[in-house]
């Protein structure tokens, strides 16, 4: 019986017999990661397969000795974060929220429009609480979009201590925004 590592060696080397038995192994569980995300039978098996297709292509850059499990979920994450992105700025997207916004306010609109600028003031607080460096990070890293690595270059740092300093600022400002943990989840941690 082989174990993972012996079925990653053997994709990195080329065998389509250890990529097939990773994505039995793995195809399931990230299905329903990527449903859960975004709620759509297609959508959720186009980013399976393409999540696959990128690991087949780019198999001789998967480092054995991280997880690849966290690998596989990391890309079929961001391909949905790139799917959303691409769906809000398209011209539908940009239609769609100028016809809401010629539209007389409801109450409800009003609610939710208090509730994401109170979520934004609550963030501007809790933000000030982390180190110059955490909040430094995250600004690169969340509202900038920058890589870890991009990051670790810029600030001369190592990529870990970047995740690290990331990691402990989005613990910090989960724990100080409570209230508004499903925004803080949809901005920053999707």
């Amino acid at each position: 019986m082989k174990s993972e590592k012996d079925y990653i060696n053997g994709l990195i080397a080329g065998s389509y017999q250890d990529f097939t038995c990773l994505y039995r192994q793995y195809a399931p569980y990230l299905y329903a990661f990527a449903l859960k995300l975004c709620r759509s039978e297609i959508q959720a098996k186009e980013v399976l397969q393409e999540t696959f297709i990128r690991i087949w292509v780019y198999r001789t850059r998967t480092d054995p000795g991280l997880s690849f499990k966290s690998y596989l979920f990391a890309i079929a994450k961001n391909l949905l974060l790139n799917e959303f992105r691409r769906k809000i700025n398209s011209p539908v997207f940009t239609d769609y929220i100028d016809y809401c916004n010629r539209e007389e306010w409801s109450e409800n609109r009003v609610e939710q429009k208090i509730d994401f600028d109170e979520f934004n003031r609550c963030l501007q607080e809790a933000k000030i609480k982390l180190t110059p460096r955490q909040r430094e990070i995250f600004e690169l890293n969340k509202e900038y979009g920058l890589s870890v690595r991009e990051i670790a270059q810029r600030t001369a740092m190592t990529e870990q201590s970047v995740r690290n300093q990331l990691s402990a600022a989005l613990r910090e400002l989960r724990g100080n925004i409570k209230d508004y943990s499903l925004l803080f989840a949809l901005f920053f941690l999707l």
